[in-house]
């Protein structure tokens, strides 16, 4: 763990995107929730999950987030080196190799975690962190047996759709969840007792959002590493009853919708990557682009907050307005106010890449730059309203 860190604490989330069958009309169902078919149905083969957290939970109360959660000294363990013992020998434990410079690289992923006195990896340390909340928030495992590990994925440079664990009976798993959530030190015990390995190959490392000070509901403040993982089909689901009291599988344009219609509240990070999401309808396009991208690495965001004349917006890397340090950042997040308007604020030929609010449901983003890294400029198509779009200026 990066004890070094001032302002933020170290998590990991994962974006679950799962394969569904063909949808024939009217609603389908999947655990807790009913997607209906609505003027806005899209032709998604995919869903995603989101979990909605608690009214009384210190962070984004009654949000819905991805899985995920802080990263807690047993995720850089050194028993995890008898788990991964077929792949210590490899670099990165047997994990894609990154082509951005290290000096490039957000501190996340660039920190040397042996000079902090750990022999897990960063990279491999903030997958198993992932993982474990993912399991122990939705009850889905992402793991696969050892022995299918050494015999295949270890000299499989793509890996195919991944699979949620099935081969252990679920009041096996609900028993290994309890304890792992009571303690995240039982997630080791629990994979060197069932004999399997976490599956950190199936992520495939996306972006990384830093908390700005004063978020809703909360003074925490994260430095969060995004993973996107592709399952073939929707696993098993359930709520941990705790800091999770309701999940969701629904499309990026579903969720954006009911965004939009007052249905659910979801955060800058979630808003702005379910708009990149929406440009693969089909999930073997989105896991084909998530592996190849992933190759390239990613930036590390710190959005900041701007109060206009006639809206709010938070400001994204690139953006004419945006800071150029990270120091700079901070003291920008405190009481950012301005009697300018938003038409002042875009002149033209300004370089643009920001995220637009004209009340908390109501967003745009707006993009005129490229993105760094072979990334995405998000999309979506004006609703019905017309109050919900990303428009992009490229």
């Amino acid at each position: 763990m990066n004890v070094t860190l001032k302002h933020w604490k170290e998590a990991a989330t994962v974006i679950l995107a799962a394969g569904t069958k063909h949808r024939a009309g009217g609603a389908l169902k999947h655990g807790n929730v009913s997607a209906s078919g609505s003027p806005h149905q899209s032709t998604f083969d995919f869903e995603v999950l989101l979990l909605k957290r608690s009214a009384d939970s210190g962070f984004m109360p009654n949000a819905y987030v991805f899985p995920g959660g802080l990263v807690d000294s047993s995720d850089f363990s050194a028993a995890w080196l008898d788990v991964f013992k077929s792949f210590c020998s490899l670099p990165r434990f047997g994990l894609a190799p990154v082509r951005q410079h290290a000096e490039t690289r957000p501190p996340i992923f660039a920190t040397d975690r042996a000079k902090l006195g750990s022999s897990i990896p960063g990279e491999v340390a903030l997958r198993i962190c992932a993982l474990r909340e993912t399991f122990e928030e939705s009850g889905v495992l992402l793991a696969v047996p050892a022995a299918h590990v050494v015999g295949g994925l270890r000299d499989r440079a793509r890996p195919p759709l991944a699979e949620a664990a099935s081969l252990w009976d679920t009041q096996v798993l609900g028993k290994w969840r309890s304890l792992v959530t009571e303690d995240p030190l039982n997630f080791i015990r629990m994979c060197q007792e069932l004999q399997c390995v976490p599956n950190i190959w199936a992520l495939h490392e996306w972006s990384n959002w830093l908390t700005p000070s004063g978020a809703r509901g909360s003074q925490r403040r994260y430095d969060t590493a995004f993973f996107m993982c592709c399952l073939r089909e929707i696993p098993h689901t359930a709520q941990d009853q705790k800091e999770i009291v309701h999940f969701k599988w629904s499309t990026p344009l579903e969720v954006l919708h009911n965004y939009q219609a007052r249905k659910i509240w979801i955060a800058p990070p979630q808003f702005y990557e379910l708009g990149r999401m929406y440009h693969f309808p089909l999930l073997q396009q989105l896991h084909t682009f998530a592996q190849e991208r992933a190759l390239e690495g990613c930036e590390q965001w710190l959005p900041v907050r701007l109060v206009t004349a006639d809206s709010f917006m938070t400001l994204l890397p690139g953006d004419w307005l945006y800071p150029e340090t990270l120091e700079q950042c901070e003291s920008s997040n405190v009481n950012r106010q301005t009697e300018k308007t938003l038409e002042e604020l875009q002149p033209d030929g300004a370089a643009l890449h920001r995220i637009v609010f004209h009340d908390p449901h109501t967003a745009t983003v707006v993009m005129n730059i490229t993105p760094r890294y072979k990334h995405l400029v998000p999309f979506l198509p004006p609703t019905s309203t017309g109050s919900t779009k990303i428009s992009s200026q490229l």
